[in-house]
């Protein structure tokens, strides 16, 4: 009787082992970031005093990694990139604001437009800040912080880069953060530049997008 309670106990754990081995077999392995690298564009506008403004954008690219929250409705994203705007003459003022819109089961490829990035998002992130969306949903999220002093010599931050008396402008970013929450279904983002260009006789801003891609 002694013999049979052993064997029955050896059974049971050989029995155990077997199921632990299976569980670990089976469990989901760790998701890898994945690289994005997005093709060069340029994009040429004619302003109302003949002034033609081409725009470069440069070494786009963005790494996907699963965010902290671990689960399907977090997504977060590193980009960097640079652009330059050339200007066909010397002109007064040469505005860059920066960013990113990120949507929530939007095609974000009929952004267009000279509007900027305020009338196709709804509203606009602080650098590195966090979104949260749903679906139907598209957001601004700014990658410049620029401290400056203002009019009394206290500091204050802008979203933007200005350059005056000349015919070119640049700004680079590296690992910039993109960061969503709350989106169930596919998520897209896509680098926007809106460029305010002032002139002896004219003052226009416009928006140069990006090429769409998703973040998951």
């Amino acid at each position: 009787m002694i013999k049979k309670m052993k064997r029955a106990s050896v059974l049971a754990l050989v029995v155990a082992s077997a199921a632990s081995v299976g569980m670990t077999l089976v469990a989901p392995a760790a998701q890898a970031d994945r690289r994005v690298v997005l093709p060069k564009q340029t994009q040429r506008y004619t302003m109302g005093d003949g002034t033609v403004v081409t725009f470069n954008r440069v070494r786009e690219r963005a790494t996907i990694n699963p965010s902290m929250g671990g689960t399907p409705l977090h997504r977060n994203a590193w980009v960097s990139g640079k652009f330059v705007v050339h200007t066909s003459k010397k002109v007064g003022k040469i505005e860059i604001t920066p960013g990113y819109i990120v949507g929530c089961q939007v095609n974000l490829g009929g952004a267009t437009g000279q509007g900027g990035a305020d009338s196709f998002a709804d509203g606009v992130a602080d650098v590195g800040g966090e979104v949260e969306l749903g679906p139907g949903e598209a957001k601004a999220i700014s990658i410049v912080d620029a401290e400056k002093a203002d009019d009394f010599g206290n500091e204050k931050h802008e979203e933007k880069i200005e350059y005056e008396d000349t015919r070119r402008a640049s700004l680079a970013y590296t690992n910039s953060q993109i960061s969503l929450r709350g989106c169930a279904g596919y998520a897209q983002a896509r680098s926007f530049a809106t460029v305010l260009i002032e002139t002896e006789f004219a003052m226009q801003t416009m928006s140069f997008y990006g090429r769409p891609f998703s973040i998951g």
